[in-house]
């Protein structure tokens, strides 16, 4: 009995596993064949088309080969993919993915008698077959031996879909498609549009009658954009002074470009690549405006940029980069509540500090909020159309038409600022002129008294100008006596002492006489006569000394007169030589002259110049003398005067190695009253007096020094 138990039960398994096997075999040959998909009123939506993309009845393979259009084949091999299903994941290395879709569809009694269309909506090229026959192409697959050409789905290009009611048809498709060359590099039919539709007879008018609506929208948007721009930017031409309106005039622009990437997307038409550079172009400026809008937000409020609100805006414009490489609506959602919490924040901060112009700003965002937020939440069908499209030329122009009021405001604030500063003023001037009445009197009698007293400060002034050049003429004409005394003394020792040998040789010749010795006396009365020719000689040096001095301190007489310049800078020289160490017992300095005798005679008056020689070399000791009291080893105080003849000018050279001029003084020393002498020790005249002088013979004097080199004044004087 429990053998044959046993035995049943083995029976009832091995039933129960054979019935298992060939169900899976059923289930799998089920799934490995073309499933079909009735096509019923029911599935018809708002714009009166039946979206089959997301059909589960999709049998897919990669690769290309005609006969795949046909019913009676094998597709044992295919597999199910819905049309949005396409990834990268099937393309080859090139970037290329081709493959071929199909479908076994029925038409529902309930679409009898309606004249039905067909088209593809993919960024791809399509080879359409209804039943085994190429009904229509969208682009250009290659497949007939012509070069790829990919379809826009804008173009909205319908073939009619003639098939029978109640009966079973095959709809097979042949795509080919590329890698987009743009980020983020997906196919091209996976992005966006990817979708085969089946259209009603209203399609095609609804189509119409909305692509009409939505330009006259986009129009509207673009024209009021367009024209803000440019009223935003002549007023920020006209008024640069203010900031903010050249800030709105760039927010405005980054906006408008936002708003007309965006209408001119659906585009007929468009290419790929085109769609991709303005959905580009559309996050990139999008993000700006957004960045761009907070900072004016800012600056209209007048608060300041805080170091979270400097990352804030950084991670704002990051978003743009995400929306160009991961497009994903959560991105896009992100950035608008990011931007519309900073919003709120600053309004609800700023609040009651807000007044005029800036309650404009406040109204555009907050408007633009609420009807975004409404937007959110309507429809886009045909019923909800006219509502939808309001709400998004709100959104497009509520900021910038507050914008343009804020700029009214503002305009209307500076008036009225300009207006009562004006009556200010006004009154101030009254008060003014009043006051102006009774001060009028005051300043005449203070004008008459402030007169006199300038006429007499002017005269002294004169008298004590002419007192200055004297003494200056004065301190020359001692600097000068100092050195004539020094070399008058030297002849005066020769007069005196041959005077007192004559006087001992006279003696002796007295002796001599009475002794009888004719010949010794004429002996000694011949040196008498020539110690009476030395008297003689040194009595006339005295003499050219004395009246070398008087013409020096005479009153000059402006005439001019044929003059030895070498003679009279080599008698100057020794005698300011001698005067500086008549002063200073301790000065020494190496004097050196080299005089060309080409020179001749200089038409020239003899004073003046010479007292121009006399004040530069006076200048070079009194250098040299300083440099001097700085020890430094092996410096050897050194002055040089120099003349010759160069072309038609003769020029006369003094010059020294003391600390020379230093750079910031240079353009100063010729200036009246401008000395680098300590107090008390120079008027500042000379070099004034100097260039005066050189000037009215027309000649030039100019300086070249180094600092801590030297010196050398240059006297050019012309010959005639």
């Amino acid at each position: 009995m429990r053998l044959a138990f046993n035995y049943h039960q083995d029976k009832v398994f091995a039933l129960k596993l054979s019935i298992t096997i060939l169900l899976c075999l059923l289930i799998r040959d089920t799934h490995a064949q073309d499933s079909v998909l009735t096509i019923t009123r029911s599935m018809v939506n708002q714009y009166d088309y039946i979206s089959l993309n997301k059909s589960d009845n999709w049998m897919f393979k990669l690769g290309n080969d005609p006969s795949w259009a046909k019913e009676d084949i094998n597709i044992k091999d295919w597999q199910h993919l819905k049309l949005n299903g396409i990834t990268d994941n099937l393309a080859d290395r090139n970037g290329k993915f081709e493959g071929w879709f199909r479908m076994k569809i029925m038409l529902d009694t309930s679409l009898a008698g309606t004249s039905l269309n067909i088209a593809a909506f993919l960024w791809a090229s399509v080879d359409l077959y209804i039943d085994g026959d190429l009904r229509y192409s969208y682009g250009n697959t290659g497949a007939n031996g012509k070069s790829y050409h990919e379809y826009s789905p804008f173009y909205k290009v319908s073939a009619a879909f003639n098939v029978e009611t109640g009966k079973v048809h095959l709809l097979a498709f042949h795509l080919v498609d590329y890698r987009s060359p743009l980020p983020p590099y997906h196919l091209k039919s996976s992005a966006n549009f990817n979708d085969i539709v089946i259209c009603l007879p209203g399609y095609d008018q609804g189509y119409f009658n909305w692509n009409r609506r939505n330009q006259t929208f986009k129009t509207i948007w673009i024209s009021v954009n367009a024209i803000l721009c440019c009223l935003f930017w002549l007023l920020a031409f006209q008024n640069r002074k203010e900031k903010n309106i050249l800030l709105i005039s760039v927010t405005s622009t980054a906006f408008a470009i936002t708003i007309v990437a965006d209408s001119f997307i659906p585009f007929p038409h468009l290419s790929f690549l085109g769609f991709r550079i303005l959905e580009i172009v559309w996050a990139v400026f999008l993000s700006l405006s957004w960045v761009l809008t907070i900072i004016l937000l800012i600056r209209i409020f007048e608060r300041r940029f805080t170091r979270l609100l400097q990352w804030l805006l950084v991670l704002i414009t990051l978003c743009a980069p995400v929306l160009i490489f991961y497009p994903t609506r959560w991105a896009l959602i992100f950035e608008i509540f990011l931007v519309n919490a900073i919003y709120v924040y600053y309004i609800v901060t700023s609040w009651k500090n807000l007044k005029g112009a800036q309650w404009a700003v406040v109204a555009g965002i907050l408007l633009t909020m609420m009807l975004g937020f409404l937007l959110a939440f309507t429809g886009n069908d045909n019923g909800s159309f006219v509502l939808y499209r309001l709400l998004h030329t709100g959104v497009f122009l509520s900021f910038p038409v507050s914008l343009l009021i804020y700029v009214s405001m503002r305009f209307k604030e500076i008036i009225d600022d300009v207006r009562k500063n004006a009556a200010e003023v006004v009154q101030l001037s009254e008060e003014k002129k009043e006051q102006a009445v009774t001060q009028q009197k005051f300043l005449e009698e203070e004008v008459a008294r402030q007169t006199v007293e300038l006429r007499t400060s002017l005269e002294n002034l004169k008298s004590a100008q002419a007192q200055l050049i004297q003494s200056e003429k004065m301190a020359s004409l001692g600097q000068l006596t100092a050195g004539i005394a020094h070399e008058i003394q030297n002849p005066l020792n020769f007069v005196n002492n041959f005077s007192d040998v004559n006087s001992e040789l006279v003696e002796e010749a007295r002796q001599e006489i009475d002794k009888g010795n004719a010949e010794e006396v004429k002996i000694l009365l011949s040196n008498i006569a020539d110690n009476e020719q030395k008297i003689k000689h040194h009595g006339k040096r005295a003499d050219a000394i004395v009246k070398g001095m008087l013409q020096h301190s005479r009153t000059s007489s402006g005439q001019k007169e044929p003059t030895d310049l070498n003679k009279l800078a080599d008698e100057y020289f020794r005698l300011a030589y001698q005067g500086f160490r008549a002063k200073d017992k301790s000065f020494n300095a190496k004097v050196e002259t080299a005089f060309d005798q080409n020179v001749g005679n200089v038409n020239v008056i003899t004073q003046d110049i010479g007292r121009v020689i006399l004040n530069l070399i006076n200048n070079a000791f009194y250098a040299v003398n300083e440099k001097s009291k700085q020890n430094i080893p092996g410096y050897e105080p050194t002055v040089t005067v120099f003349c010759r003849k160069a072309n038609d000018k003769v020029e006369l050279h003094v010059r020294d190695n003391g600390n020379g001029i230093p750079e910031r003084l240079r353009d100063k020393i010729f200036q009246p009253f401008f000395t680098t002498k300590p107090t008390g020790q120079g008027t500042g005249l000379g070099l004034s007096l100097a260039y005066d002088i050189v000037k009215a013979h027309r000649g030039e004097i100019n300086l070249e020094t180094n600092e801590g080199e030297g010196s050398v004044f240059i006297i050019q004087l012309p010959l005639n």
